[in-house]
Order: C-alpha cells, then structure tokens, then sequence
C-alpha cells in the first residue's frame, strides 16, 4: 500500500470508529504494517480533525517520522504486530459494551456461535495495566494468542486482522456480542455451547478467514 492510501486509509477508519459509536473525541487509535515499521493514528487529536500530515510511521526499531506524537499505545501496537506477523492491522477502541465488560474483568464467553469470529470459543480479558506501558503490551499480546480480539481490564477493546476494515469488522461484532451478552445477564447467565459446538462453528469461519470478517471501507 502506498504511503497516501496507507495514511488516509487510517483516517477513514478511524472516522467510521467514531461514526459506529466504538469511539468518541480522540480516544482509541489505529495501526497498519508497512514494510519495516507501522503507521500508526497520532496522539491527541480527534478523527474529524486528523490529517495525513498527523500520521506517524513508526519502526520496529524505534524510529519515528512524522510532525505528531505517536499513539500513547505505539508500544502496544508495535509488540502486538511483532509477535503477529499474519496480522497488517491493530485497531483499540473505548466500545462502550465492550468496556463495560472489560471493567468487570470478564472475558466474552460462547454464548452465542458468533464468538467464533474472533477465532476462538472466547474473547479473552487481558490483566489490567497502565495505558502505554509494555506490561499492558505484553498482556494484550498474550490474550491475542490464537484470537482477533482481545478486552483489556478496565480499559478497552483491541482487535488485530490482514487489513483495517477487517479489524474494524470484528470490533463491530465484538461490541454488538456485548451488546447482546449485557441483555441476557438481565435475565440471568446465558447457557454456553459446548467444546463441539463451537468447534463446529470454528470450522466453519476457517474457509472464510478473515474475509469473513464484514469489511466496512468503501
């Protein structure tokens, strides 16, 4: 990709973030692979007011381009892209169901065959540690082992997939999940499939990868 597409490709992602309510003002922030480093969204400004002169291109080994401050979680982003090399795209959002379920250091279980879409029989919640620190990147790292999708203790949502709109597709998913999972507990704990019903649906999503994954760019 090139270096405008890669740049306005983050804008217009992070927009539609904002648009689908997943994030609001300047929280949440996006990353995409480029050759020997990243792109990732600045520090601090919101996604309506971003530009392509405010992207960062970030190496792996440190190096920093750009006339903007990197995310606060460049290091989040960094170790997650290291340790995935499959994936081309780290997305973190403030989703409000998601969060909500990450402030009670729940993990999403399978109630519902779409968990699947994250590639396991959960959605994992990482330990919570401070924002921007590499205790935190080494958490979310380990809850995205075998995952797209991970929660973060009292913080957030990261998912990580072959391209932005797919990341944003299983954040989507992930949050309307929460969503639904937030609506049953109203009642009461919702039964869980079991160990091969959820296998089965994993095949399932297997011939599709993440191209099965709603891609919501234009």
């Amino acid at each position: 990709m090139s270096l405008v597409n890669a740049r306005q490709s983050l804008i217009a992602t992070a927009r539609q973030m904002e648009a689908l309510h997943l994030n609001h003002g300047a929280t949440g922030n996006l990353s995409l692979r480029d050759r020997e480093g990243y792109w990732i969204t600045p520090s601090g400004i919101p996604a309506t007011e971003m530009t392509a002169e405010d992207i960062v291109w970030m190496g792996f080994d440190g190096t920093i381009r750009g006339r903007r401050e990197p995310s606060s979680e460049w290091i989040m982003h960094r170790e997650i892209l290291a340790a995935y090399p499959e994936h081309q795209a780290v997305l973190h959002a403030h989703a409000p169901n998601c969060t909500a379920l990450a402030c009670l250091e729940r993990e999403l279980p399978p109630f519902h065959y779409m968990i699947a879409i994250a590639g396991g029989d959960s959605v994992r919640c990482a330990p919570y540690h401070t924002f921007g620190t590499p205790a935190l990147a080494q958490s979310a790292v380990t809850a995205l082992k075998d995952r797209h999708a991970c929660l973060l203790s009292h913080h957030g949502l990261i998912t990580a997939a072959d391209s932005l709109s797919a990341a944003l597709g299983v954040a989507v998913e992930v949050e309307a999940l929460c969503e639904i999972y937030f609506k049953a507990l109203t009642v009461g704990e919702p039964p869980r499939l079991n160990a091969a019903q959820m296998t089965e649906a994993l095949e399932k999503f297997k011939g599709y990868g993440e191209k099965s994954v709603p891609h919501l760019l234009p």
